[in-house]
């Protein structure tokens, strides 16, 4: 051993080793402290990239065609309003058209009244879109039952989703409400807005069922595989396995049949229910002006807009979810 890394007298370490020690700390130190207040500046990245020259113009040329777009776009929509606006009212029967449609002062005259009857709409909604929810998942899983017991009651299922989705919903409706009263049934209800939510959840069971059938056929096999290696049963690997990945998958589409269902709860004003449709078909009767209809639909759009956008911007994060390889 040299004499420079020589113990000393008392086991300590010779001077030198201890001073070479003490110079690569202080080096060590320094050279940390230079790089974190180089990075505190600004002036050397994380990992020392640099964008070329080229890539960074590049990137300003495909700002300047994105706010070129933008202004293209604004152009020409403005221009197209502008257009149809001066169509519109530069058409010869524009001021009947105005005093009969556009007509303020009927439009504040039903606004209380149509709200009124948006209510019953509301209700409808939701009371009927939890049965259609329950029962069209009731409806799929019984049509993806497998094994030959089960044939008569996936042809039962079949035929139910089969007639109802070809069955228009006013004929629905209509049946429903005239129908049933007709037959004079012992404990059968006669109230037009209940035997017209029944028509809706029976034919909108039927589309739901469909959106939930292609969501349970959507989940791979394997999946179903792999649960019933695992020692479940048949009816927990639908439960715990395929059923919460299908609904998982199915969500915007029943979002979408649930902005239509929103819409069709005016079709129960055909049986004397008093909803926002109906409200406006009373006030709009008076007087021969027919703002009030125009005032309903209205309504109807503000609260349909919104769920639209909702369910297209859901589809959106779950494609590019699926797209990155995260969880559906």
């Amino acid at each position: 051993m040299s004499a420079d890394m020589s113990p000393g007298v008392d086991g300590e370490p010779a001077a030198d080793g201890a001073a070479g020690t003490d110079n690569i700390a202080v080096a060590d130190a320094g050279l940390a402290k230079g790089t974190g207040a180089a990075l505190a500046k600004g002036t050397v990245a994380d990992d020392g990239y640099r964008p070329s020259e080229r890539r960074l113009a590049h990137e300003a040329y495909r700002r300047g065609r994105a706010r070129r777009s933008a202004l293209i776009a604004a152009a020409s929509t403005l221009a197209t309003a502008v257009a149809l606006y001066l169509l519109i009212v530069n058409s010869p029967g524009w001021e009947v058209t105005r005093r009969t449609f556009f007509n303020l002062d009927y439009a504040r005259q039903a606004l209380p009244e149509v709200l009124k009857g948006l209510r019953l709409n509301l209700e409808l909604m939701l009371g009927c879109g939890v049965l259609i929810m329950v029962f069209g998942l009731l409806l799929a899983v019984l049509r993806t039952l497998r094994g030959p017991v089960f044939l008569p009651v996936r042809l039962l299922v079949t035929a139910y989703v089969d007639f109802f989705l070809g069955l228009p919903m006013i004929i629905c409706l209509l049946v429903m409400i005239t129908g049933v009263p007709a037959l004079r049934l012992t404990g059968v209800t006669t109230d037009p807005l209940l035997l017209g939510g029944a028509a809706l959840v029976l034919t909108y069971s039927a589309y739901v069922s469909e959106v939930f059938r292609s969501g349970i056929e959507s989940v791979h096999p394997s999946q179903r595989a792999a649960a019933r290696s695992l020692g479940l049963t048949n009816a927990q690997a639908m439960r715990y396995v395929v059923l919460p990945q299908a609904v998982r998958r199915v969500v915007p589409p029943l979002l979408n049949n649930l902005v239509s269902l929103q819409k069709d709860t005016g079709l129960v004003s055909i049986g004397g229910a008093i909803d926002a449709v109906y409200a406006a078909k009373i006030i709009a009767s008076r007087s021969f002006n027919f703002t009030p209809y125009l005032l309903a639909g209205l309504v109807f759009i503000v609260l349909t807009v919104p769920l639209t956008r909702f369910a297209d911007w859901l589809t959106a994060r779950m494609n590019r979810r699926q797209f990155q390889g995260g969880a559906v």
